[in-house]
């Protein structure tokens, strides 16, 4: 079960964010009749999915990112534009969401990082997250003039970059303003604090050129399911974007993370636990498993193969489409969590190559439900009270119209039930997470 929050504090709450995936979940999403192939490269489709999550009193955000062109660019819509600047243009057409964009620790500088996410903070007064990453592609690696770390350096300097970015933030107190025209004392400077940081991967003095926001300091998210990623969420993290397949795995999981914070001598209920989600809606079933099969059938089985090796680390593109699975190893120096998720769908499912494509939605291992707003909210909801979840990332099938159709139809169940807030009651992400 999800840890109590503290006496006398409000009812725990269920959490939304948006996963903004260019044209939608789906590899197919960009070939629906509805969508318009270059979206993704238009910064009007980010300020209008955002737009519409807002209305639905959605909490966040959430832009993923990789600092390399993928592979099978030439088939499918892909991860492009910078996200900071994508989040600074948000911040200007919304008043209330949440923004989260995610950073590399493994070819970025944390004095960087920490100046660009607290510069959205800033802009956009209280709202920014930085979801913390490390990089297993070889082709990014390649971009920064390095080669592949290994698993275990890569998250090294991960928890080294995340201690100095919060370093960093934290390196002006909260009254280090002054403003006093006739004395013509701008800022106190016995408050701003250099860090004086030497590790074993980076040397910062410090302090920040940029003094705190409205909510202090960014909202810090990891996503990453291995024990190294564990470890650095639960030194770190106050929000986690998991892979839950099923509930007792993902009540596991949440379990696990808040034991490991509270060995870091941090309180349990710190930890805010959002799976990733992906959701196929219709008026009724049959509607919802009409789309998800026009869905499948638009999938480029290239590319889904293409996609599903990388996972893996190997090629599979000679594996017979239509027979099971197999037992493919899991890869050792990166993308662990997405292969063995994907190897559980498979093997739970008893699924034929073909049928895990499409599953995975030509995607990678996130859970994908089909159904009515009424049964993606009941689903919703099981989740929610057994502790597997304290909300969801979710990755609706097409956008913007899966988005619609959750804020219209499902997201009003959720406040009928009292799950899910009718307005906002804060301004910032901190509030919006109910966190200090």
């Amino acid at each position: 079960m999800a840890s109590a929050p503290p006496a006398g504090s409000k009812p725990r709450q269920l959490h939304l964010n948006i996963n903004i995936l260019h044209a939608g979940f789906y590899a197919s999403a960009w070939r629906m009749p509805q969508t318009r192939p270059r979206d993704f490269l238009d910064i009007d489709h980010y300020v209008r999915t955002a737009r519409v999550a807002e209305r639905g009193k959605f909490d966040a955000v959430f832009l993923a990112d990789r600092p390399a062109l993928e592979s099978g660019f030439d088939a499918r819509p892909f991860l492009s534009l910078e996200p900071t600047v994508v989040l600074s243009t948000i911040a200007a057409h919304t008043t209330h969401i949440g923004l989260i964009a995610t950073a590399s620790t493994s070819f970025n500088e944390p004095y960087n990082i920490a100046r660009r996410f607290a510069t959205v903070d800033i802009a956009s007064r209280g709202r920014a997250g930085l979801n913390v990453v490390t990089t297993s592609d070889p082709s990014a690696a390649a971009n920064f003039g390095q080669t592949q770390q290994a698993h275990a350096d890569r998250y090294q300097r991960a928890q080294e970059f995340t201690e100095v970015v919060r370093k960093l933030w934290r390196s002006w107190d909260d009254d280090a303003w002054v403003g006093d025209k006739a004395g013509a004392r701008l800022i106190d400077g016995s408050k701003v604090h250099p860090i004086e940081h030497q590790g074993d991967f980076f040397s910062v003095r410090g302090a920040l050129n940029v003094p705190r926001s409205p909510q202090g300091q960014p909202v810090l998210v990891q996503a990453g399911g291995s024990g190294a990623g564990r470890d650095l969420a639960a030194r770190h993290a106050e929000v986690v974007f998991s892979v839950g397949e099923n509930i007792e795995q993902s009540a596991a999981y949440a379990a696990d993370l808040r034991a490991r914070a509270v060995a870091y001598g941090r309180r349990p209920h710190e930890l805010v636990v959002l799976p990733g989600l992906a959701t196929v809606i219709g008026s009724t079933e049959a509607e919802a498993r009409r789309r998800e099969q026009e869905l499948a059938e638009l999938i480029p089985i290239d590319f889904a193969v293409q996609r599903v090796s990388q996972t893996f680390g190997t090629d599979l593109s000679g594996l017979d489409l239509d027979a099971p699975f197999p037992d493919v190893p899991i890869p050792a120096q990166g993308g662990t969590t997405f292969a063995q998720s994907t190897l559980n769908f498979a093997r739970e499912g008893n699924l034929t190559f073909r049928q895990l494509l499409y599953k995975l939605g030509g995607g990678i291992g996130h859970r994908v439900i089909v159904g009515t707003p009424e049964q993606i909210a009941d689903d919703i909801q099981r989740w929610f009270e057994a502790g597997a979840a304290d909300g969801f990332n979710l990755m609706p099938d097409v956008l913007p119209d899966g988005l619609e159709a959750f804020v219209d139809e499902v997201v009003p169940i959720l406040q009928r039930r009292g799950l899910f807030r009718t307005e906002y009651s804060e301004t910032t992400l901190r509030g919006h997470l109910g966190l200090a």
